[in-house]
């Protein structure tokens, strides 16, 4: 887990801290079930007051990402199906996890065995089912998927989905790598929900390192959840020769990107900013759109 904490930025160090452990989990550097380091020892590692840190996993504890009892270590939150595996496993639950494994694996659905083969021969889905809590992220989500699929796309919030399964029922169901195994749980077992894994942030660290002059530069987006791990992942970079702006579209007050040197915008947003220097940043990893192109042509095909 690398998190850089920078005690002068506008960005609070607790909010760097808290923000860049959520991205590593979401982006998979901290896996599910994983220890993180004790309070006392990443408050040596950061040169964090203890209270920072305790505060932080606690908010994190609240907000479901992290879990651990008083005393001892807190371990990232296992989820959905993961969690079932613990304590008993069925067929369909099997099932399951071959698909991703082999997924993960790079194999592809026609080199699994025969009974996997033949969930393949049911009715392709009909559109793309988005699921994710906030709007703005799942709007950036469909967004980037329509670009990828030439099929309907529609959202929903886990708690709306958990509410009304039927929302599922002849679609491909699509959740971020974090919430997936609350997803399957839900889905028809016969159509596993397909994880999508977000992009890792080190093109845009880099652009930033290779600035010249001190600057003023702007996050855009359409998600609050987005500008505000964005914002804290950016900060250490920024230090304090650069300024971090961030803006929430639509926006109020359009003439103020006209101040920032640089601006950094989701895929919504990038084709509406006018600027000399606008930098889009895609949400969803290459590598995940691709496979879900290919899933989708597989169910087509079966």
């Amino acid at each position: 887990m690398r998190i850089r904490i920078d005690r002068k930025s506008e960005v609070p160090v607790r909010q760097q801290l808290t923000e860049q452990i959520i991205f590593s989990i979401a982006t998979e550097k901290l896996k599910s079930g994983e220890a993180l380091p004790s309070v006392r020892e990443l408050a040596r590692r950061l040169k964090l007051h203890r209270n920072t840190v305790s505060q932080a996993y606690r908010d994190l504890k609240r907000r479901a990402w992290l879990t651990g009892q008083q005393g001892r270590r807190v371990v990232v939150r296992t989820r959905g199906l993961e969690a079932l595996r613990k304590n008993r496993w069925d067929l369909d639950d099997l099932i399951n996890s071959t698909i991703r494994v082999a997924r993960e694996q790079g194999f592809t659905l026609q080199a699994l065995s025969e009974f996997v083969q033949n969930r393949l021969l049911a009715q392709p889905p009909d559109r793309v089912l988005v699921v994710e809590q906030e709007l703005g992220l799942q709007s950036l989500l469909r967004a980037e998927i329509r670009g990828a699929l030439n099929r309907p796309i529609e959202g929903c919030a886990l708690k709306d989905l958990a509410t009304n399964p039927s929302l599922a029922i002849g679609a491909l169901t699509v959740a971020a790598q974090y919430a997936i195994g609350d997803v399957d749980l839900i889905v028809p077992k016969s159509r596993p929900a397909i994880a999508v894994a977000f992009s890792v942030a080190d093109e845009e660290l880099e652009i930033l390192r290779g600035l010249q002059k001190p600057s003023v530069i702007a996050i855009v987006s359409v998600s609050e959840v987005f500008l505000k791990t964005a914002l804290s992942l950016l900060a250490p970079e920024a230090g304090q020769r650069h300024t971090l702006r961030e803006f929430h579209f639509p926006l109020n007050h359009p003439t103020g990107l006209k101040a920032t040197d640089l601006v950094f915008a989701d895929s919504i947003v990038r084709p509406q900013i006018k600027h000399p220097k606008v930098i889009q940043y895609r949400l969803i990893e290459r590598r995940s759109l691709d496979y879900l192109v290919n899933a989708m042509k597989s169910y087509e095909s079966s």
